[in-house]
């Protein structure tokens, strides 16, 4: 079922403890929309923390990386804002 709550699309699942991340992003004005893609594991998924990564600018927005261990989950933002939302990311998920 695919439905938009607060501006988050529910078309897929969102990676265990995604979901608060991405909802930061609208909080904070950064981006206007939320598109989850399709979440990549490893047979051997290996636990870890949240992590967001800026991967490239898309002609609405921006493509973000979700990650949680050894899962990987595409994330497609609409956004005005790029480089902001760049320096939020790159300020908040520094390695």
């Amino acid at each position: 079922m695919k439905y938009r709550k607060k501006g988050l699309k529910k078309e897929h699942h969102i990676i265990e403890g995604g979901e608060p991340v991405l909802n930061e992003l609208i909080k904070n004005n950064l981006v206007k929309s939320i598109i989850p893609g399709r979440i990549k594991t490893t047979p051997k998924g290996k636990p870890g923390n949240i992590r967001l990564t800026y991967q490239y600018d898309t002609n609405s927005g921006a493509k973000l990386l979700l990650k949680k261990g050894s899962t990987v989950q595409e994330v497609f933002v609409i956004t005005e804002k790029r480089l902001e939302l760049k320096e939020y990311i790159k300020n908040k998920y520094k390695d």
